[in-house]
């Protein structure tokens, strides 16, 4: 029988928190763990203080879960964007795991039709341009509420200026599901 949503979720946190305690070399690695290994696409989002402290993630199913969340959770402590997490800052912070569902493919004509398939809030948005791309999980809507924003930014994100047009772009949206930890303790 496969774990409830919660127990899903605490599942996935405590092994992110156990791959990055071993990562650190503060503890043991994570044990196997059947419940997790069904193939599954996870991001994992540590902040500390409540600022972003590294996000890596993964956009297709290509491993079990419990390999996922395990690789993208060390991957998170060496986010280019930041210097790596010490041992010094594992205790403050606080980690976040997305499971991210199957991305679908949308058809649109221009940019104005692309940005009224959005949902705010709701949707992933993964960009394409050629054999490159970039992904905003759905909780950077918090950040960009407004469409046009979200998608400029992550036009910049892909390296592209705010008026690359849109129908030279390929784009899927995805849904989350995600759990988060209530202290910087993992409580």
């Amino acid at each position: 029988m496969p774990p409830s949503d919660t127990e899903l979720g605490g599942l996935l946190l405590a092994r992110a928190r156990q791959a990055i305690a071993h990562h650190l070399g503060l503890g043991e690695p994570p044990p196997p763990e059947p419940a997790l290994a069904e193939r599954g696409a996870t991001f994992v989002t540590l902040t500390k203080d409540g600022e972003l402290r590294g996000c890596i993630g993964s956009l297709r199913p290509q491993r079990s879960l419990a390999e996922d969340v395990a690789a993208n959770a060390v991957g998170a402590c060496r986010d280019p964007r930041f210097p790596p997490l010490s041992a010094d800052e594992f205790p403050s912070i606080r980690i976040e795991v997305s499971l991210l569902s199957a991305p679908d493919f949308l058809a649109f004509a221009d940019e104005a039709d692309l940005l009224s398939q959005l949902r705010p809030d709701e949707d992933g948005l993964i960009l394409f341009a050629g054999c490159r791309s970039a992904t905003f999980l759905p909780q950077v809507w918090s950040q960009l509420p407004e469409p046009a924003r979200f998608l400029a930014a992550l036009k910049h994100k892909l390296g592209l200026a705010a008026d690359h047009p849109a129908e030279r772009l390929m784009a899927a949206r995805y849904s989350v599901r995600k759990w988060a930890e209530t202290g910087a303790d993992g409580v």
